[in-house]
């Protein structure tokens, strides 16, 4: 690989690095699982840019190829890769005035995606990072009618977790 393609990879990755962090969030729970699977989405990313013809955005693209491999991992293993704990995902910042029905409604909400499946966990993670049903379609390899129709039976099925 030409060092011009070696170093447009390398500021395209730096600059969209969270999506994987994310992605390892969610599918890892601890720190050398979330940096084994930072490593391994790396190397993936990097074996198929040169492929990469930006017929959608790289952002779009990265989420792809780290949900794909994130979930042939987890699929892989023999071993159950489990989700990250809700307190290690949040970030907590106080405010003057703190209210504990939020935290405690996130909390529920996070236990109850933990019980999905992966690919639905995939869309539930995009859905909630405000991406559009043609992104999460494109991202995901599915057509944007199955995704809408996939939300919407997961939207029922965590209703039916959290109010049983």
């Amino acid at each position: 690989m030409n060092k011009e393609l070696e170093h447009q990879f390398v500021t395209d990755l730096e600059s969209n690095q969270n999506i994987v962090h994310k992605v390892c969030s969610l599918y890892t729970n601890d720190r050398d699982s979330h940096s084994d699977l930072f490593q391994e989405i790396t190397i993936q990313l990097w074996k198929a840019y040169p492929k990469f013809r930006g017929e959608s955005k790289f952002s779009t693209w990265m989420y792809r190829v780290a949900l794909n491999t994130a979930i042939t991992l987890y699929r892989k293993s023999k071993r159950s890769i489990q989700t990250q704990d809700y307190e290690s995902v949040i970030f907590k910042i106080k405010a003057d005035v703190y209210d504990e029905t939020e935290e405690q409604q996130l909390k529920l909400m996070y236990k109850a995606v933990k019980q999905l499946g992966d690919i639905d966990k995939a869309l539930v993670f995009l859905y909630l990072e405000d991406k559009n049903y043609s992104e999460i379609s494109e991202t995901l390899g599915i057509t944007e009618v199955n995704a809408r129709v996939k939300m919407n039976r997961i939207k029922n099925k965590l209703r039916t977790i959290l109010n049983p």
